[in-house]
């Protein structure tokens, strides 16, 4: 077992990377992870020339197998459906939080080739070793995912810092009531995504619009005139500039942006507490 550690526990961070974005859940990637570890103690590791190929393959396989009942359970969940949050010192520029919603769109073979190839840089020959498919389907499959999340890759990578200085101002105007600064940090066509899980209040569908997103502000700075909301943390959320805060109930929160030529453009709102666990 110590001899099986040792060669797994260096992958496990990339394995856990892989399976998190097909997944799009941390608990879920986890047990994916260790599910492979037990397969790895069990194999005949002198037989395996690449251990890292054999595990990612084991990965891969594991969650495609996943994602079939995962399909089922987001077809029938409670609001918007967002990936569990991961907050991180550096931003993630290969997978943020919108390319993973449009990930969501995709078959699983197509998010499979597609992540493997274009963000982990896995050749098509051994992708087609992993999801039984040639090497040509494999491409054919990359090239569809990709057509499909072009439009999901930000136009413009926010720097870090200025990100987060939107995100502070954000949070200040916000929680203040201060609808005059928080408007000028609002694009025209903000939207809103926020995530209860049927757990937690949570608007039942994506707020669009300048306007609506104002009005479910005004709304909300009553409350929280009412029930403080404390800030945790400003961190990078999912490659997006955010914060983390608890919330008057006691429970954590997470508040993700995309911007977009210095504009907020969408904001992604975690408060499902089954989704926050691992933030605690």
């Amino acid at each position: 077992m110590s001899d099986a550690a040792a060669s797994f526990d260096p992958l496990r961070p990339r394995l856990t990377r892989v399976a998190y974005r097909m997944l799009g859940s941390v608990a879920d990637a986890e047990d994916v992870v260790q599910e492979a570890f037990i397969r790895w103690m069990g194999a005949d590791r002198a037989e395996v020339r690449e251990p890292e190929a054999f595990l990612r393959r084991t990965v891969t396989r594991l969650c495609l197998d996943q994602l079939k009942s995962a399909r089922h359970r987001r077809e029938t969940y409670i609001g918007p459906w967002l990936p569990e949050p991961v907050v991180e010192e550096e931003p993630d520029e290969d997978v943020t939080l919108p390319l993973m919603l449009a990930l969501e769109r995709l078959s699983p073979l197509e998010r499979a080739a597609f992540l493997l190839h274009d963000v982990f840089g896995v050749g098509f020959d051994e992708i087609a070793g992993t999801i039984g498919r040639d090497p040509a389907a494999c491409r054919q499959l990359a090239a569809r995912a990709r057509t499909h999340v072009r439009e999901a890759r930000p136009r413009f990578q926010v720097e870090k810092r200025h990100g987060l200085e939107i995100a502070d101002a954000f949070f200040a105007a916000s929680r203040s009531g201060d609808m005059g600064a928080l408007g000028a940090l609002l694009a025209s066509d903000v939207s809103i995504h926020s995530d209860g899980g049927g757990k937690r209040p949570a608007a039942p569908d994506v707020i669009l619009g300048f306007d609506h997103v104002m009005k479910l502000h005004k709304g909300l700075a009553v409350l929280y005139a009412k029930y403080r909301s404390t800030l945790v943390r400003m961190a990078m959320i999912n490659g997006l500039p955010g914060f983390v805060t608890r919330e008057a109930d006691g429970e954590l929160q997470t508040t993700a942006l995309q911007i977009e030529d210095g504009k907020v453009t969408a904001i992604y709102v975690m408060r499902n507490p089954d989704k926050l666990r691992h933030l605690h």
